[in-house]
């Protein structure tokens, strides 16, 4: 009998019995269980915290983080669905020879033409992270599929158009937007073509599509189930934290350094990592931000749709923590460093 391979690892001896489709199934809990226990135990960790810890925390700090937490959750899960139909759709449907034809052959050449095909695909960070893995698994370069999950969000139509409408009469925002955050994700995908290794990064695996169309909508279903519960997970815990932070932070430990140029780019950079807004809704946030100079809001525009506590939740969900420690303080430091030069020379 020929021994198929499975890259995630995930088999056993007596995996040769069984379809592809069950491999990883066996053991002491299959991925559907081990995510009816997490639910479970998050409910469980609801109620106590209901019935124990909220009599000491203050309600309105309690409603402000219930209603920070749900609004990131329900204006996040639509791109997230949608992300992970079309990282499902990639799998079961685009043969990979069609990836052959789309990108350059060589990497290095192929990381500033997916950065270019990351403006043509609305969505918001979270639908992003399923594709970039979608294409992995499909044979696209890691340091393109990367570049992708970092330009997408950043550079899409609806992003830039939200940002005219915020910024009426700066175009240069909308420029410096767009311009930082695709050299930013250029960057960072060279940057990890020339130094990432191969076993700092888990590419998601997928079932090997049929050739019938109900082997082909099997496979895409597949894929739906397993990346919408893996993904919805951390999520959730992203969300999370993203609530405590924002109830944690006093405005006016933000404010007091909106006066100093390094220490407000910083700030708002930081700031951007933990609100973790949708990249089509963080243009009216920043223009709020009046007390603060341009390049400091272009930053928060720039380092906000690459780095925030939902994607870096997602990003270590779908690819390790091996990745997430690596990549995203590079992310980072380009994001800070890029949208600081752009805005020295265009705001």
């Amino acid at each position: 009998m020929t021994r198929m391979t499975d890259p995630a690892g995930l088999r056993t001896a007596d995996d040769d019995l069984l379809p592809p489709s069950d491999w990883g199934s066996r053991g002491p809990a299959a991925p559907g269980t081990r995510a009816a226990w997490g639910f479970a135990l998050l409910a469980a960790a609801l109620v106590a915290g209901r019935i124990f810890a909220a009599p000491l925390i203050d309600a309105r700090a309690l409603d402000a983080w219930t209603t920070i937490f749900v609004a990131i959750c329900v204006q996040a899960l639509p791109f997230l669905v949608f992300g992970v139909a079309l990282s499902a759709a990639i799998t079961a449907f685009v043969p990979p020879s069609f990836w052959n034809r789309v990108l350059p052959r060589r990497p290095g050449a192929a990381v500033p033409v997916a950065g270019a095909m990351g403006a043509v695909l609305p969505g918001c960070e979270c639908a992003s992270v399923p594709v970039a893995g979608g294409l992995m698994a499909r044979g696209v370069a890691p340091a393109a599929a990367l570049t992708f999950l970092l330009a997408a969000p950043a550079i899409n139509p609806i992003v830039l158009i939200a940002t005219a409408v915020a910024f009426p009469g700066s175009p240069e925002m909308v420029l410096g937007r767009f311009a930082a955050s695709l050299i930013v994700a250029v960057l960072a995908g060279w940057a990890w073509l020339l130094f990432g290794k191969g076993e700092w990064i888990r590419i998601p695996s997928r079932p090997a599509a049929g050739t019938g169309a109900g082997a082909r909508w099997e496979a895409f279903r597949q894929a739906m189930r397993h990346d919408i519960m893996h993904a919805g997970g951390f999520l959730v815990v992203g969300g999370m934290a993203a609530a405590t932070i924002n109830v944690a932070v006093p405005a006016d430990a933000v404010n007091g350094v909106a006066g100093i140029p390094w220490a407000s780019i910083l700030v708002l950079s930081v700031l951007a990592v933990l609100m973790s807004i949708c990249s089509e809704a963080d243009a009216f946030v920043a223009a709020s931000l009046s007390q603060f100079s341009p390049t400091a809001k272009l930053a928060f525009l720039v380092v906000g749709p690459m780095v925030d506590l939902k994607l870096i939740a997602l990003q270590t969900g779908f690819f390790g923590r091996r990745f997430a420690i690596r990549f995203i303080p590079l992310t980072f430091a380009l994001a800070v460093t890029v949208s600081t030069i752009t805005g020295m020379m265009l705001l």
